[in-house]
């Protein structure tokens, strides 16, 4: 349950501090008290949107902390736990929200903290879901609706009904995504084959080809030496000439000869002088390298000789490298990468047409497990909108509207949707002879209240303890008075013996079957409205007297209005 809400600079609120115990809880005061305040704060700790425009004026921003008392195995604390959050050893549970004031000193944002830890808006919506169940004026109007009459039914025909409906839409789902993957390859099938045979060719004519790798590297040396054979000749014969000498004889000294006369000028000297000993030695081994250079020029001049053929089929294996090169990649390494990444792509769009087969294969299958779960909830909907039909219909003559009863209609659909193959509508026969009408046509604001709380009744002994252990009702006597307004309280106390429940009620009826009465009242400082930490009391004995006074006639200190307070007091007392 929730155990106590701290309020600080919302709307009028200044300062509030709101204790809230088990069984039936009102909320009373005059109009503009502040009482809305207080669900405002509740709806922030339950996730629900932040407005700047409810920080109170002049304040930098707003807060609300609340405790909520858990069970060890509740729901609510594995998601905490999850967040990072902690729960503390009694199993109670910190929610915070804070609000930002709007304009230039505020930033306007909102933070959440569950258990210490800062967590995002979500976690507390995710948490309100095991929590609190919120009824209000809107509630009212989405109840007109077929979705929300539908999710009620589902709630009241049990957890085995919830197991099963969780299957259909997980099924519901993956068949959809089936689908939209089966649509887009069917979709680009055409695409695919083009892409295919574009791929197929291209592989082709790099296999015709054959390119190895630094083929063309090689290819290039190749054809600049034999293209320049000649002038490579040449060069070679003339560098041999000049480091080796003419063979005739006839040139001038060689390099070599002129080395090797300078060795041995320096050698006869050497022993003389270890340093130009070095030297004769340095100048000795550049001989060496001077006879290797020239042996090995002679050779080179010897094997090269032009090659107008081979020429040929070197330009034409490079012409056919270019043109693979032009296509797929800058050079033959690119080229061989693009053969193999290709190929991996041609194996994935060939087995398209496969995957399509399977994906028709899943569909297939899916929609056989679709149809068969749908048949299972259409059956236990059937029986389960008979008993809510008895049960609601029984409640409501409790709640002054004799001869009503609730048609709980379960009728097929033409296609699948979403939730199964049932359209659910509930209908209202608001006295006995009438015709039943949608609850959205034919219910006034009066009947809507009776009608949504009498359906929570019903949900609250239906689904047991997998409902939230904390009901909220915003105003649910909203056009209800007299015997009606007497009925709504006793059903409210009858839903508190297992369930923690707040009302936000004008009605005295309503506020006498209390288990708790705690009055919001405004005081004025400087000329302003506000509440503060003292404006939020629990009323009990006299003071709850004068409160229901006050509500019935606004005139507290009437004697007769006083009277009247404690014969409801009495009646309350007598009818739980």
């Amino acid at each position: 349950m929730i155990e106590e809400i701290r309020i600080a600079d919302l709307g009028v609120i200044g300062t509030a501090d709101v204790t809230l115990g088990r069984g039936l809880t009102v909320l009373t005061g005059e109009t503009g008290a502040g009482k809305t305040m207080v669900l405002t704060a509740l709806s922030l700790l339950l996730g629900g949107k932040a407005d700047p425009a409810t920080v109170r004026t002049g304040a930098s921003g707003a807060s609300v902390e609340g405790r909520v008392v858990l069970d060890a195995d509740h729901a609510a604390v594995a998601r905490a736990l999850e967040a990072g959050g902690e729960v503390d050893e009694d199993g109670s549970l910190l929610l915070v929200r804070t609000v930002g004031a709007a304009g230039e000193s505020g930033t306007g944002r909102s933070r959440a903290f569950v258990g210490g830890r800062s967590v995002p808006q979500s976690v507390l919506a995710e948490l309100a879901e095991s929590l609190v169940t919120v009824h209000g004026q809107a509630d009212q109007a989405r109840l007109r609706s077929s979705a929300h009459q539908r999710a009620a039914l589902d709630e009241f025909a049990g957890p085995d009904h919830g197991r099963t409906l969780r299957e259909y839409r997980d099924a519901w789902a993956e068949r959809a995504r089936v689908r939209q993957e089966l649509a887009e390859l069917v979709d680009r099938a055409q695409d695919r084959s083009r892409e295919a045979e574009l791929l197929r060719l291209g592989l082709a004519e790099v296999e015709r080809v054959d390119p190895q790798p630094g083929e063309d590297v090689e290819l290039a040396t190749e054809e600049q030496r034999l293209a320049h054979a000649e002038e490579l000749r040449v060069a070679a014969a003339t560098a041999h000439t000049a480091l080796a000498g003419d063979e005739s004889g006839a040139e001038a000294a060689s390099a070599a000869d002129l080395v090797e006369h300078a060795r041995r000028a320096l050698e006869h000297v050497a022993s003389h002088d270890p340093a130009l000993a070095e030297l004769a030695t340095r100048v000795g081994e550049a001989g060496y390298l001077l006879a290797d250079a020239a042996a090995e020029l002679a050779a080179y001049a010897g094997d090269l000789a032009a090659d107008p053929r081979r020429l040929e089929v070197v330009n034409q294996r490079r012409a056919e490298l270019a043109t693979l090169t032009r296509a797929y990649g800058s050079d033959v390494a690119e080229v061989l990468e693009w053969a193999r990444t290709a190929g991996l792509r041609l194996l994935d769009l060939e087995g398209g047409d496969q995957r399509i087969d399977e994906l028709r294969a899943q569909v297939a299958t899916l929609d056989e497990r679709i149809g068969a779960l749908a048949g299972t909830l259409s059956a236990t909907r059937t029986a389960a909108a008979e008993r809510l039909a008895k049960v609601v219909s029984a409640e409501l003559a409790g709640l002054a509207m004799a001869g009503a009863r609730i048609v709980v209609s379960v009728a097929p659909t033409d296609e699948p949707g979403p939730y199964g193959v049932d359209d659910v509508s509930m209908l209202l026969v608001p006295h006995a002879g009438a015709p039943a009408r949608p609850l959205g046509k034919g219910a006034s604001g009066g009947e809507l209240s009776r009608v949504m709380l009498a359906l929570e009744v019903a949900l609250a002994e239906g689904a047991g303890g997998d409902r939230p252990g904390t009901f909220v009702f915003d105003e649910v006597d909203a056009g209800v008075g007299g015997k009606a307004a007497v009925e709504v309280g006793r059903r409210l106390a009858a839903l508190a013996r297992d369930a923690q429940v707040l009302v936000v009620t004008h009605l005295a009826q309503v506020a006498a079957f209390a288990d708790h009465h705690l009055v919001v009242t405004k005081s004025s400082h400087d000329g302003v409205d506000v509440v503060t930490a003292s404006d939020v009391t629990s009323v009990t004995g006299e003071g709850r007297v004068r409160e229901l006074a006050r509500m019935l006639s606004g005139q507290e200190d009437s004697d007769a209005a006083r009277a009247h307070a404690a014969e409801l007091l009495d009646l309350s007392a007598v009818g739980r």
